[in-house]
């Protein structure tokens, strides 16, 4: 290879020395260049001007040397004159490399310069990081609510900021090198002056944007002359200044957009864009809130969504942080006393009036009007003194409260009764632990926000509430302190520091995510929100607290509580109203599953669509009255009535009047008699009868089963419709007077027309006679024991009294033998001669048992001598009709028992017209009224509806409602993120 090489140089130095190169002669080969000489041919044999050869490695070639060659001018040498090849582009580039070091080395000691310079400015600079806290949290977070690229855009463009610089090319040179050397530092300051200017322009639009640069330098020179203290101080106050400035005007544009949203939802009420408005999220939410407060089960296993709670100790001031929160003087106030006495749950919205209305009605409270307000308020103190049991101070019901308004943070807050260290007088004793319990039952919820209330103007030893929350929430993760009466701390509190110390979640025992100072007035009921707006931005404007850092900007007023609290509740909604869905959908699954197993061949029928469904099938009842037939009526009043009017017949109108020696004195007796019952008491017994006949025909339709339809579910409640609405019913007064007229008429009458009626007279008073003999046959039995048959048969023995009422009734019997006519009654000489021949026996007889023997002995034989005579009247009404005219057979009382059944089939017959034309549908009317009142009172239904099965309808129902709540909410929460 090196051979190869050798001979390509040899042809080219041949060429080089045949070609003439603008010379008019061959130029000999050792003419040629000394350096192409000693590569080429290095053993070349040289002439007398040969010099030694060069040693120079072949590794130092580079493509240089394959440059083509160019014409050279004739060099006159010291060995001669030779050719000089022209590399004028080689030199050039080792030029340029030379330059390139000069410029790396000259970039590094300038960079390192400039480093060292930044450093010295930067050292000199004060450290504002220190400050940082200083400064409100709203400015680091103006990117959030400002859009800095129109602000960007607003500003001037640099050609015209040029402009207002002064012309540097004026300066004298001598000025030159110093501007190029102090340019980093100057640049760095410019830096820092237009990021305060930027940050006073923030706090004070009516400032200045931008400041001269001299004005800078001079600002510098003055913080050098005061001391460390006071700079802190005039930037503490400088930054108050510039966050109130930067509040009022937020507040201004706040006050702004309020109108220019009132305006819109105005435009929107009166049908301008033609649209209908969507339901708002906070409403949808509260609708879950309001179903899930009337879900039947457990609070603290199902209701996990998120609400702000709001404790505190009483008087702490918890109902006027709402009402700032909510904007309004809503609540009823009272100086020391309990006044919440029920939890009640206040959902704000925005809309474009500030009105405020209960779940439960309809009217609209305008919240501008002092008397809506008032009437508010007194409507609220009325619903909780309701909802309080009789014996209890505090109740658990809900009371639900929406407030829209223009601004409203949308939230749902849940006002409970302040908690008590004492139960006083007029309270009830459970009264403390009532309010402990209700208070830790909202806390548990893992998803609740807590608002603490804490009186500021009190010593801190004597909060209760602090406890209370570091329980519940022991970490803090979802509480929220407020210190309120902060005006008042300040003025009694020796220690400021303490407030510092409160603030910053060092004193109590317990941890929160914000702590906040709130003023909510000076005590005074009648105080507006507007003035007690301006007294609490007056305070923190002027106090010490502020001034002298304990308290920090964004940790004071009710305004920004209300936003804190809003984002805090939105943000765990977000985190957890998903979760919650799940749980619910779980749910729901369970239940059904438990449904189809246990019921798989009934419906789904929840307490509402059970009492839809009892309530028809009583109205069917109650119709089913007017569907009886007269016969039936009829029938069943004739007989009941008798059975109630049968023992004053026979005991004091029959029995007297048998005892009379002829016909004459029989009727006249029994007409005396009859006229007294029927002015007396026949009519009101005869419309007893009636409607206890109704009441016993109505519950039999209302407990009849009717085969595999009835429904036991159903027999509390029918039951319970069925006396509320005879309890109601009043029979028509003037019933008894049309009644007695009638029934009158009828025992007037003694004409029996023919012998059917004639027998069937016969046949009622043998039947009547009958069971009033075998009734006394009964009494008798009792009186003396069991007879020889009974005895020997059943081995039943007679006791000593019996024994005695036995030996009376074998006396008696003997003296009604020996006179078959005797009168009722004995007289006294036949008292004692029984009494005396008992005692002749060894028996001794006190006179009142003989004579209460004798009653049932007379009885007995009066009935079997009145049955044997109506054998004998029979044939007696040819006699009758006669009027018994030579005949020795009176039938007098066939006549009276006569009357008596014709005046009982006239009264039945009176009363069934008056029943099925007046008082069923009267009764028709107390059940639809009994049924429309318990259909309005849940309670009543809850009561009345009970079992396994109505609870789990109602569950799943409830179950069902809420998951599909739910998801909508999810998805609009989804739409509006």
């Amino acid at each position: 290879m090196w051979r190869t090489r050798v001979a390509a140089a040899c042809v080219i130095c041949r060429s080089l020395a045949n070609s003439n190169y603008g010379i008019k002669r061959k130029s000999p080969l050792q003419n040629l260049h000394l350096v192409s000489r000693s590569i080429h041919h290095p053993y070349y044999p040289s002439s007398k001007f040969q010099r030694p050869p060069l040693r120079i490695s072949i590794q130092l070639f580079s493509s240089l040397n394959r440059l083509p060659l160019r014409k050279t001018k004739l060099l006159n040498v010291k060995y001669g004159y030779q050719f000089h090849r022209n590399f004028w582009l080689a030199r050039l580039a080792s030029r340029l490399l030379k330059l390139r070091y000069l410029i790396l080395g000259s970039a590094v000691g300038g960079g390192y310069t400039a480093k060292k310079t930044y450093d010295q400015w930067k050292d000199m600079m004060p450290d504002l990081e220190e400050y940082k806290w200083i400064v409100p949290d709203f400015i680091w977070e103006l990117d959030e609510h400002i859009d800095f690229e129109k602000l960007i855009k607003a500003l001037p463009d640099a050609d015209d900021l040029a402009k207002l610089l002064p012309d540097f090319d004026k300066i004298g040179e001598s000025f030159t090198s110093l501007k190029g050397f102090f340019s980093p530092g100057y640049n760095l300051v410019s830096e820092v002056i237009g990021a305060s200017d930027l940050l006073l322009l923030l706090g004070s639009p009516g400032e200045t944007a931008f400041r001269a640069t001299d004005q800078g330098y001079d600002n510098d020179k003055q913080y050098k002359k005061v001391s460390d203290k006071e700079k802190i101080d005039q930037l503490q106050e400088e930054l108050l200044r510039t966050q109130l400035k930067y509040q009022r005007m937020l507040e201004r544009l706040e006050k702004e957009n309020k109108e220019l949203r009132k305006l819109v939802l105005q435009r929107d009420d009166k049908g301008i864009h033609q649209r209908k408005l969507k339901k708002s999220l906070i409403d949808m939410y509260s609708e879950v809130l309001d179903i899930l407060s009337d879900y039947d089960a457990s609070y603290n296993t199902q209701d996990h969504l998120p609400r702000v709670v709001v404790v505190g100790d009483q008087s702490a001031g918890k109902t006027s942080v709402l009402e700032m929160i909510a904007q309004a003087r809503i609540f009823p106030r009272g100086s020391g006393e309990m006044m919440t006495r029920s939890p009640v749950k206040v959902t704000l919205s925005e809309g474009p009036h500030h009105v405020a209305l209960f779940k439960d009605s309809s009217r609209e409270f305008d919240l501008t009007k002092e008397e809506d307000l008032a009437a508010l308020r007194n409507e609220i103190e009325i619903r909780m003194r309701n909802s309080v049991k009789e014996g209890c101070t505090v109740s658990t019901e809900t009371i639900s409260l929406s407030v829209k308004g223009p601004g409203l943070q949308r939230m749902v807050l849940v006002d409970l009764p302040g908690v008590i260290s004492t139960v006083t007088s007029g309270m009830a004793p459970d009264t403390k632990e009532t309010i402990f319990s209700i208070s830790k039952a909202y806390m548990q919820n893992p998803n609740a926000i807590i608002l603490c209330i804490q009186d500021g103007s009190v010593d801190a030893e004597r909060s209760i509430v602090t406890d209370l929350v570091s329980q519940m929430d022991p970490q803090g993760k979802r509480t929220i302190f407020v210190l309120t009466k902060v005006d008042l701390a300040e003025k009694n509190v020796a220690s400021p520091s303490r407030i510092q110390q409160i603030i910053e979640g060092k004193l109590f025992p317990m941890k929160a995510l914000g702590y906040f100072a709130v003023v909510t007035g000076k005590g005074n009921s009648s105080e507006s929100i507007e003035s007690i707006k301006e007294y609490e931005e007056e305070f923190f404007q002027n106090s010490k607290l502020l001034k002298t850092c304990m308290l920090k900007a964004h940790q004071v007023t009710t305004k920004n509580l209300s936003l804190a609290v809003s984002d805090c509740f939105w943000k765990m909604v977000r985190e957890s109203v998903e979760q919650q869905a799940d749980a619910f959908k779980a749910t729901r699954f369970n239940l059904e599953t438990e449904w189809k197993n246990n019921y798989p061949r009934l419906r789904e029928l929840d307490r509402n669509e059970l009492f839809e469904k009892a309530k028809n099938e009583i109205l069917d009842e109650v119709i089913s009255l007017t569907q009886v037939t007269p016969k039936h009526w009829e029938e069943i009043l004739q007989k009941t009535l008798w059975e109630r009017v049968s023992t004053h017949v026979i005991e004091n109108i029959y029995l007297p009047a048998a005892q009379t020696t002829n016909s004459g004195t029989f009727n006249t007796t029994v007409d005396i008699k009859l006229k007294q019952w029927t002015d007396k008491q026949l009519p009101n017994k005869a419309v007893e009868v009636a409607w206890e006949t109704l009441q016993e025909e109505f519950s039999r339709f209302m407990t009849e089963q009717k085969g595999t339809e009835h429904d036991d579910i159903f027999d509390k409640l029918k039951q319970a419709v069925k006396e509320e609405s005879i309890k109601r019913h009043k029979w028509n007064e003037r019933a008894e007077d049309s009644l007695r007229v009638i029934q009158h008429n009828a025992l007037e009458d003694r004409s029996i027309s023919d012998k059917q009626q004639w027998d069937a007279a016969i046949h009622f008073m043998e039947e009547t006679l009958q069971s009033r003999l075998k009734d006394t046959e009964s009494v008798i039995e009792d009186m003396v024991g069991p007879d020889w048959k009974k005895r020997w048969l059943y081995w039943i023995g007679r006791t000593k009294e019996q024994n005695i009422r036995n030996e009376t009734k074998n006396e008696l019997e003997k003296l009604i033998k020996c006179n078959e006519e005797h009168a009722a009654y004995l007289a006294n000489d036949e008292v004692t001669t029984v009494r005396k021949n008992l005692e002749a026996r060894g028996i001794t007889v006190d006179p009142c048992l003989i004579k209460d023997t004798w009653h049932q002995i007379y009885r007995r034989y009066f009935l079997k001598t009145a049955l044997n005579h109506c054998n004998l009247c029979r044939r007696g009404f040819y006699y009758y009709q006669r009027h018994f005219v030579d005949s020795e057979l009176e039938c007098n009382d066939i006549v009276l028992f006569w009357r008596i059944q014709r005046m009982l089939a006239i009264t039945a017959n009176t009363l069934r017209q008056q029943l099925t034309n007046t008082e069923v549908r009267r009764l028709e009317k107390n059940v639809k009224e009994v049924l429309e009142d318990f259909a309005e009172d849940n309670e009543k239904k809850v009561k009345l509806l009970t079992g396994k099965r109505v609870q789990l309808a109602e569950d799943l129902k409830k179950v069902r409602e809420i998951q599909e709540k739910l998801e909508a909410f999810i998805e609009a929460l989804h739409q509006e993120k």
